[in-house]
């Protein structure tokens, strides 16, 4: 029997472009497209909901960790921020209202979950497929989905039998009330060292699983003021040269990471003396200090995380996971502490994108099976060869670790563009990147990394794969990044026309139409 894709009423695809996800990428992606008049997309949400990893982190203390100005979109800043650094609520609420302004609701649709994208050479068309059984097709594909979507549980013998409360940081459950209980946290990342200090509160104990020291360094937060508010609103150019201050402080931070990370150990002193500052007790202060460079781990940026350790019913404890059972975990060195509830701060997968969602291209090749083989790797972190009008935004190697994700989300999206755009005005079905210019340029990129802290520092984190391989940050300055994506380079593609692909469409349509 033949195909149903192969009949000549369904070769035309659903949509021109399919976006995945409602984050800052889908939405940024989807009101480019508006902007440039190519009105036949389509925005594909798993949830119920706007928002991204916004609308799925919601735990207490949740907040953004780069200043709110900069962590907006360029073309809509927003003058009433009520923090320097945002509260989760007045993020989603901001994309919210951003995508509303634009026009692109219309566009989403809720609901969907995907299990996988496949190329269909023959068609030229990308075919999507659901968990509920639906077939989406569409001539590109652009993926939003992102690197802090998929929660990371650890792998711990008796974790599945605990009958006490448990949940990971990402699906907070806030009818849970920890008035009274003892609490163990597993995890000392980004999450939880905004969590445990709201926590520790109202548990009566709180049981901290540590199993590496976070750097952290003082937030430089504050309220934002009527007055300073009316001059984001009303005095030209106020809020904008802000965001650019605050642009050039961060990138400067490049000059540690990547180009001399000997200057890390001025950075270091000063963590160190915050250690001092607020936990003065010399067992907790070994604990918390940690035995890497600073940078090699994300740099956490907290006020109160410090103090809360050093609160009367918080216990950090550094001995190793046995085993987790009914009531409580097991330390290595065989002692039960027993627990009413445990969360997992233990972040996410970061360096596996596309867990859960299965991408074939040209001649039926695995994308999964190529990234867990060679590593997570694509032209300008966007195009991967063999996978024609495929995009990836904040995929392999956008990642950073001293500034605004929105700045390198909008600068692919502007190179997906170029790319879009190019097909419309030469008549092209498809673009897909040269193998051996997104090798050298990954090649190159792995020669940056090596010299930087994340690389060398001592540490091991969620920034490298299982091989060690950092397929997660960007090695440079932003601003270079925003000069790479600038302009699409045809010479980088190979380019199938239009008409090649209809006449194969009509080949192939032709015995149906014979029977």
């Amino acid at each position: 029997m033949t195909s149903p894709l192969r009949h000549p009423l369904v070769t035309k695809p659903d949509h021109d472009v399919a976006v995945i996800g409602t984050g800052f990428s889908g939405i940024g992606m989807g009101i480019a497209l508006k902007k440039a008049g190519m009105n036949d997309f389509v925005i594909l949400e798993k949830a119920d909901s706007i928002g991204g990893t916004w609308r799925d982190n919601h735990y207490p203390g949740c907040a953004c960790d780069v200043q709110s100005h900069l962590y907006s979109f360029s073309f809509e800043p927003n003058p009433d921020w009520s923090r320097m650094y945002s509260p989760q609520p007045e993020i989603r609420a901001y994309i919210e209202r951003t995508a509303t302004k634009y026009g692109v609701t219309p566009h989403i649709r809720y609901g969907v979950t995907l299990t996988g994208a496949h190329f269909e050479e023959d068609l030229g068309l990308w075919r999507l497929t659901t968990a509920s059984g639906e077939t989406i097709t569409a001539r590109a594909v652009v993926s939003g989905m992102g690197a802090l979507s998929i929660p990371a549980y650890p792998n711990i013998e008796g974790r599945e039998s605990f009958k006490g409360e448990t949940f990971h940081s990402q699906d907070w459950n806030h009818d849970y009330d920890m008035a009274g209980k003892t609490v163990a946290v597993i995890g000392t990342g980004a999450s939880a060292i905004q969590f445990v200090p709201q926590i520790a509160k109202t548990a009566a104990k709180v049981e901290l699983f540590q199993r590496t020291a976070p750097w952290v360094m003082p937030k430089p937060d504050r309220a934002i003021g009527g007055l300073e508010r009316a001059a984001n609103r009303y005095v030209p150019g106020f809020q904008r040269g802000f965001r650019e201050l605050i642009y050039w402080y961060l990138e400067a931070r490049v000059l540690g990471f990547v180009i001399r990370p000997s200057l890390m150990s001025k950075l270091e002193g000063m963590a160190k003396r915050y250690i001092a500052k607020h936990i003065k007790d010399p067992e907790l202060r070994r604990k918390v200090t940690p035995d890497y460079t600073i940078g090699c781990k994300r740099i956490l940026l907290s006020n109160d995380y410090y103090q809360a350790l050093a609160r009367p019913n918080v216990d950090v404890i550094t001995t190793g996971i046995a085993r987790i059972t009914e009531t409580g975990v097991v330390t290595t060195d065989g002692v039960e502490h027993k627990v009413d509830a445990i969360v997992y701060g233990t972040g996410f997968k970061a360096t596996d994108m596309l867990a859960g969602f299965d991408i074939t291209g040209v001649g039926g090749e695995s994308l999964n099976a190529r990234w867990k083989e060679e590593g997570a790797h694509a032209y300008l972190g966007t195009a991967t060869a063999g996978f024609p009008n495929l995009y990836f935004l904040m995929g392999p190697n956008t990642g950073l670790g001293h500034s605004s994700m929105v700045y390198m989300i909008e600068s692919q999206i502007h190179y997906v563009m170029e790319a879009l755009k190019l097909m419309r005005a030469k008549g092209y079905n498809h673009l897909d990147v040269k193998p051996e210019v997104e090798t050298a340029f990954n090649r190159k990129l792995a020669g940056k990394l090596d010299g930087t802290v994340w690389n060398n520092g001592g540490c091991i984190s969620w920034y490298r794969d299982e091989q060690g391989r950092n397929v997660t940050l960007w090695p440079d300055f932003t601003f270079r990044f925003g000069r790479a994506t600038a302009r699409l380079d045809p010479a980088d593609y190979v380019a199938t026309p239009a008409a090649a692909v209809a006449a194969k469409r009509e080949q192939a349509a032709a015995p149906i139409a014979a029977e």
